[in-house]
C-alpha cells in the first residue's frame, strides 16, 4: 500500500507541474493547439506519456514521420508524427508499449502513416509479449485521404484481433472517438474515459437527429457516465485524466505481460487468516440483502479489491484482488442490487470478465448468492438464454484454477452458471448458511404439495409445514455435500484460509481441452 500511495503522491506532482506550465503558456502567449487543448481540460499527447511511463524510459518511434497526401491542401500542412505518438518505455519497472493521438494534429484524425505507426508499435508488442496502452483522442479518419484512411483503420483492427488473448490491451479515451475510431477500444480488454471530455459513438448526435429526430448532446449520446452505466461499453469512467492514467497503472500491477506468464505478486508474510467478522455478514432473513463486497473485502489483501465494470450491472461484482500477495479475478452476485440474480446484462458482463482471467492466467474466484435468472419478457424477448449462456460457456471453458464459496443461495440454473462442480470448478465451498436447491422452498412446496395444500382444512398451515419440510431437506449445503458437489462446508470465519491453501494447491493445475480450432460461444 505505501508503495502505491507513493506512486500516486509522484503522479499528482507530475500533474500539478503540467497544470502550473499549462497556465503559464496560456498566459504568456504559449502555442496556441496546445493552449486550446489545455483550456478544455485536456493534457497534451505527450503530457499522457509523461504521466504514465516511468520518468527518463520512453523510448519513442517514427517522431519523423509524415503524412504522403497531396489532396484538398494538405500538401501545404506537414507535421511531424503525423498526430500520434508511439513509442515504448516502463510503468513500474515493466515494458510496455504505447500511442497517444495528438489532436492538436488535424484533430487527431487517422490517416495512412498515422495508421502504420499504431500496426507498427502492435506487432512489436506482439513479438515481445507486452501490453499495448492506446491514449484515444482522435476525430475520425482522415477524410482527404478517402479509403486509404479506412483501410487503415482496419489495418488496426486486424492487429487488435491477432493480439486478442496474447497480450493485454487497454483503451483511454481522452477526448472523441466516433465513427470507426470506436472499433478499436471494443476489441480492447479494458476501456477509460474521462467524464465530461471524452466521448465514444458510431454515430454523433447532428447524424441522430438528422436520421432518428432525437435531440441528444454528446455526453448523453456518448459520454463516460452513459458508457459506464447503460451500454457497458467503458469499464472505468474517470473524474480527470490523471485518475484515468492512475487507474491505468493499478489495473496493469494486476495483469501479467502476456498470456504464457503469470501476474506479477507482491511478498506476503503468512498471519492469523481468521476473518471473524464474516460470520456477521448474512443476514438471519433468507430475503433481506446484503452488500458482496464486504464479504471480499474480508477475505482479500486488505484494499487490495480493485472493482471493474462498477457502475454497470450492479448485480454482479467483478474485479481484481490479491489473495496472499497473488492476483486473483473476482465475480459474485450482488444480493444488495435485484437480489442478485443474473440478467442480460450481468452475464455478459461476468462472462467477459471471466474470459479475460482465463486468456492471461488470473485464477478465479467465484462468491455465488444467486436466487436464479430474472424472469419477464423484457429478458425473455432480449435473449437471455443466449446471454445467460455466455456466462456458462466462459465458466466451463476456463482452465485456470476456480474455486467457488457459496455464501446464501444457489437456485435453479443459476447454480449450474455460477462455477458450479457439473461445470469444471476444482474446489467448491459453502458457509453453513448456503441453500443448494431447484428454487425457493415456499415456490417448490407450492408446486410439489398443491393438491395436499388446496384439500386442507387449513391451507395455510399446511403450506407452512411443507415449507419447513423442504427447507430442512434441501435448503441446506449437505444434501450437495452428500454427494461431493460441495467439497466442504465451512464457517465464513474460515474462508481466507480455506482459500489460501486452496490457490497454493492449484498453482500447478494443467488443464488440456479437446483440440479444436475455437469454440463457437453464444454470441
Amino acid at each position: 500500500m505505501a508503495k502505491r500511495n507513493h506512486t500516486d503522491s509522484v503522479l499528482q506532482q507530475k500533474f500539478d507541474e503540467l497544470e502550473r506550465k499549462n497556465n503559464e503558456a496560456l498566459t504568456g502567449g504559449g502555442e496556441k493547439r496546445i493552449g486550446q487543448q489545455h483550456a478544455k481540460g485536456k493534457l497534451t499527447a505527450r503530457e499522457r506519456i509523461q504521466l504514465l511511463m516511468d520518468e527518463g524510459s520512453f523510448e519513442e518511434l517514427g517522431k519523423f514521420v509524415m503524412h504522403r497526401c497531396k489532396d484538398f491542401g494538405l500538401e501545404k500542412e506537414y507535421y511531424l508524427g503525423d498526430g500520434v505518438v508511439t513509442g515504448y518505455g516502463t510503468v513500474n519497472g515493466r515494458l510496455v508499449y504505447v500511442f497517444s493521438q495528438d489532436f492538436t494534429v488535424f484533430g487527431g484524425s487517422l490517416s495512412e502513416t498515422h495508421a502504420e505507426k499504431i500496426v507498427k508499435l502492435m506487432e512489436l508488442a506482439m513479438k515481445n509479449g507486452a501490453p499495448v496502452i492506446g491514449l484515444n483522442d482522435s476525430g475520425g479518419a482522415r477524410i482527404q485521404e478517402g479509403v486509404v484512411s479506412l483501410g487503415g483503420y482496419a489495418d488496426i483492427f486486424y492487429r487488435n484481433t491477432l493480439a486478442s488473448g496474447v497480450i493485454p490491451q487497454i483503451s483511454a479515451i481522452m477526448g472523441p472517438c466516433a465513427g470507426g475510431a470506436v472499433y478499436s477500444p471494443a476489441i480492447t480488454d479494458f476501456i477509460f474515459m474521462v467524464e465530461n471530455t471524452s466521448f465514444m459513438f458510431v454515430t454523433g448526435p447532428n447524424v441522430v437527429k438528422t436520421v432518428t429526430h432525437e435531440d441528444v448532446t454528446s455526453e448523453e449520446l456518448g459520454g463516460a457516465t452513459t458508457h459506464s452505466t447503460k451500454s457497458g461499453v467503458t469499464h472505468f469512467a474517470c473524474s480527470n485524466e490523471l485518475e484515468c492514467i492512475q487507474y491505468i497503472k493499478k489495473l496493469l500491477s494486476y495483469i501479467p505481460q502476456n498470456c504464457e506468464e503469470d501476474a506479477p505478486r507482491l511478498p506476503y508474510t503468512p498471519g492469523d487468516e481468521s476473518r471473524p467478522k464474516l460470520n456477521e455478514i448474512i443476514p438471519s432473513n433468507p430475503n433481506q440483502p446484503y452488500d458482496m463486497r464486504e464479504v471480499i473485502e474480508g477475505i482479500v489483501d486488505d484494499g487490495s479489491f480493485f472493482e471493474v465494470h462498477k457502475n454497470f450491472a450492479e448485480n454482479i461484482v467483478v474485479g481484481f484482488a490479491r489473495l496472499a500477495g497473488r492476483s486473483v479475478g473476482i465475480v459474485g452476485n450482488q444480493p444488495a442490487s435485484l437480489a442478485g440474480v443474473l440478467d442480460i446484462d450481468s452475464s455478459v458482463k461476468g462472462a467477459r470478465f471471466v474470459r479475460f482471467c482465463d486468456c492471461f492466467n488470473i485464477p478465479l474466484l467465484v462468491l455465488e448468492d444467486v436466487p436464479g435468472f430474472l424472469p419477464g419478457t423484457d429478458q425473455e424477448w432480449n435473449a437471455i438464454i443466449t446471454n445467460g449462456a455466455k456466462l456458462l460457456f466462459a465458466f466451463s471453458e476456463a482452465t485456470v484454477p476456480r474455486v467457488t464459496v457459496i455464501t446464501r443461495k444457489a437456485y435453479g440454473g443459476a447454480y449450474d452458471v455460477m462455477n458450479s462442480k457439473h461445470i469444471g470448478a476444482d474446489l467448491n465451498y459453502a458457509w453453513p448458511t448456503a441453500e443448494i436447491a431447484v428454487m425457493g422452498a415456499k415456490g417448490a412446496a407450492e408446486i410439489i404439495f398443491r393438491k395436499e395444500i388446496a384439500e386442507a382444512k387449513d391451507p395455510q398451515a399446511k403450506l407452512n409445514e411443507k415449507v419447513e419440510d423442504y427447507t430442512h431437506k434441501f435448503a441446506n449445503p449437505y444434501r450437495a455435500a452428500h454427494r461431493g458437489y460441495i467439497d466442504e462446508v465451512i464457517y465464513p470465519d474460515q474462508t481466507r484460509e480455506k482459500l489460501i491453501r486452496a490457490f497454493q494447491m492449484l498453482e500447478n493445475k494443467v488443464t488440456t481441452l479437446p483440440k479444436k480450432k475455437h469454440g463457437n460461444i453464444p454470441l
